[in-house]
């Protein structure tokens, strides 16, 4: 399923077709057998962005490079986009709030595999928080399911 956007330009209604996005480009770091790495990676194209996957044998070295020395916010891919690391089964709405208020953080994480997560179960996320943390690995609540 694709999304449209319909955006107003003085007075003028376009259609922002996803194919032509103006999203930022989605890097994923995830591990070649993982279906719902690979299912995220379609819900966010899905949802308009352009991403690029990259099989890798260890993610967590990958982790461990970008920053994230925390465990507790491992998933099982990493992204990075517009500066910021994305841990896991982030949701696309999440991401673009994030995009557009660029606030001072490392990154959003919804750590472990939510079941109800894009992805995962759900295209919908439900019953779970995605977090934020700074660069010193400090969480806070960023968005609640």
């Amino acid at each position: 399923m694709r999304f449209y956007s319909i955006v107003l330009i003085m007075g003028f209604a376009f259609v922002m077709n996803p194919a032509f996005s103006v999203e930022p480009t989605v890097s994923v770091w995830k591990s070649a057998s993982c279906g719902c790495c690979q299912g995220w990676v379609d819900y966010l194209q899905d949802n308009g962005f352009e991403v690029i996957a990259h099989d890798v044998e260890d993610v967590v070295l990958i982790k461990q490079k970008l920053g994230i020395t925390h465990s507790a916010l491992y998933s099982c891919h990493t992204a990075k986009v517009g500066g910021y690391i994305i841990e896991g089964h982030v949701p696309a709405s999440d991401i673009r709030r994030l995009l557009i208020e660029r606030p001072k953080l490392m990154g959003l994480a919804a750590p472990g595999m939510p079941q109800m997560s894009p992805g995962m179960l759900s295209i919908e996320p439900k019953g779970y928080d995605v977090l934020q943390f700074n660069a010193k690995q400090e969480t806070r609540v960023f968005s609640s399911y």
